[in-house]
């Protein structure tokens, strides 16, 4: 009995199971269909869009700019063209044991700087002095050994007045010089040339010409100096002279009062510019010389060169035989 109940159960539940199933599926049967969505190119009227490659752009480094270079020292200068009011004061003929620490003095005093041209053999026998100048500021350079006229000089003496007193000089200071200044002034094509390649030394003139040398008068040096000097120019004065150490502190004052700036020949030829080039005006009528600048006296037509005087060849003073 039992089981006949069990197994009609059983039936009911499996009829119901069938009713359920096919009532569910009717009635997905009886929903609507979802449409397909087509891809994007296969949509009428739009555009296919097309992917570009991924670019990184590098940032442009900003240009440094190229510093002028200055232009290569000339063979020789007796002045300089500068755009300011830059001088250079030199001294010959030292170290002098008394009169070249009493010039330091009244340079350092002020916060002058100057350029020392250097006799060997003083610089051999008061090196202490050489290097007082140097750690002062000043500049240091070639006067020869024993201040001899170079042009008279053979090959090797010639060569042997250079390289000993560099050696002095380097020995003395640690100092590799790039100046000369020949005794006396006097030179030669040839001399500037071994001088500028052999030893690799620039000739150092003068424009002002103070001639303590010749006058020994301390008011003279001081007039002369004040009123010769222009921007750019190189001053000759000579270190053994007690006038012309005398005079200096005038000559200082009154050119600082001026306006002027002293600085080391070195560093004056560092500021020399191209000389102006002087031209005729525009609205000079064709066939009228255009006058000289002032100044420049016009050129004699007439008549043969005029010969120019051989520089003073005088013996100066030397510290051994200078009373202080």
């Amino acid at each position: 009995m039992k089981l006949k109940i069990w197994s009609l159960a059983a039936l009911a539940f499996t009829v119901a199971i069938v009713l359920f199933t096919a009532a569910s599926l009717a009635a997905k049967a009886q929903l609507p269909t979802r449409p397909s969505i087509p891809a994007e190119s296969a949509i009428t009227g739009l555009p296919t869009i097309a992917t570009a490659p991924l670019v990184v752009s590098t940032p442009t480094p900003t240009p440094v700019p190229t510093p002028t270079p200055l232009p290569p020292r000339k063979a020789t200068y007796n002045k300089c063209h500068v755009a300011g009011s830059e001088i250079a004061m030199t001294f010959d003929d030292g170290p002098h044991p008394k009169l070249t620490p009493m010039l330091l003095d009244i340079m350092k005093a002020r916060g002058i700087k100057g350029t020392f041209f250097l006799v060997g053999k003083n610089v051999a026998e008061y090196p202490e002095i050489a290097q007082r100048i140097v750690a002062e500021g000043h500049e240091v350079a070639n006067h020869s050994w024993a201040h001899p006229q170079l042009t008279r000089l053979a090959p090797d003496a010639l060569k042997k007045e250079i390289a000993d007193t560099n050696d002095a000089i380097h020995r003395a200071t640690g100092i590799q010089t790039t100046l000369m200044r020949p005794p006396y002034g006097a030179i030669n094509a040839s001399i500037t040339k071994r001088l500028n390649e052999e030893f690799g030394l620039t000739v150092a003139l003068w424009s002002v010409d103070s001639l303590d040398w010749k006058i020994r008068n301390a008011a003279h040096v001081t007039k002369l100096i004040t009123e010769k000097t222009v921007p750019g120019a190189i001053i000759l004065a000579h270190d053994i002279h007690p006038s012309t150490v005398q005079a200096m502190t005038a000559v200082f004052d009154t050119l600082s009062a001026k306006g002027y700036k002293f600085v080391t020949m070195s560093e004056l030829i560092a500021l020399d510019l191209p000389a102006p080039i002087q031209t005729a005006p525009a609205n000079t009528p064709a066939g009228i010389p255009t006058p000289p600048p002032v100044g420049i006296p016009a050129a004699t037509p007439a008549g043969p060169p005029i010969a120019t005087p051989a520089p003073s060849l005088a013996p100066r003073a030397t510290p051994a035989t200078t009373t202080p």
